[in-house]
């Protein structure tokens, strides 16, 4: 890829593969985001800041219709739609919206699994939308900053832009895998936890 090629074409590419990806969670959205800033590195490094602009303007879109459709729909749409898993505990994130709400929104998109939890538990709490469009912007910015980051660990590490795209995208599927198997383990502690057991980390 030369730096012509590397245009706004591209860009408004990946913006729309990062909305549909977050509205309908069939593509990875962070593997795009990352391929995307090695081939910004290789061709046109200024191009980055267009690579976080346009992953966040696509999280964040993505995220305003879902968080739409979980207030109009609730529970029963989210499920049906696939953006809910059958184990996710909607009490609990009540809980913790309540008493975190800000680093709870911040960080459930960072979270496999956990953006649309939190988005329909804000939902249902009535969390209001100028506060929710305001949190959510700083969000998925930083989202978008993140997964960029493990892109330009993928072009440090090699010459050529295809085998950086495809470090980065094993990056985003490793780190993937392992938060997943640390969630999994956090919630299988807390289901052997005595009731009433204060837990031992912040959650």
């Amino acid at each position: 890829m030369t730096g012509d090629d590397f245009g706004w074409l591209y860009l408004v590419a990946l913006a729309g593969a990062v909305l549909i990806g977050a509205v309908l969670p069939v593509l990875p959205t962070g593997a795009a985001v990352s391929a995307g800033a090695v081939l910004a590195s290789h061709s046109n490094p200024i191009g980055l800041i267009g690579v976080l602009i346009a992953g966040a303007g696509g999280a964040y879109a993505g995220d305003l219709i879902v968080y739409a459709g979980c207030r109009a729909g609730g529970e029963r749409l989210a499920k049906r739609i696939g953006w809910l898993r059958d184990n996710a505990s909607l009490d609990a994130l009540r809980e913790r919206l309540a008493e975190h709400e800000i680093s709870v929104l911040l960080t459930s998109r960072l979270i496999p699994g956990g953006r649309v939890p939190v988005l329909l538990a804000a939902g249902l709490a009535g969390y209001r939308w100028h506060r929710f469009a305001v949190v959510d912007l700083a969000a998925s910015s930083l989202w978008s900053a993140v997964y960029m980051a493990i892109g330009l660990l993928g072009y440090a590490l090699f010459d050529k832009p295809w085998q950086g795209v495809v470090a980065a995208i094993v990056l985003v599927l490793l780190t993937t895998v392992v938060s997943s198997l640390v969630q999994r383990l956090r919630r299988k502690s807390a289901a052997r936890r005595p009731t009433g057991e204060p837990a031992t980390d912040a959650e």
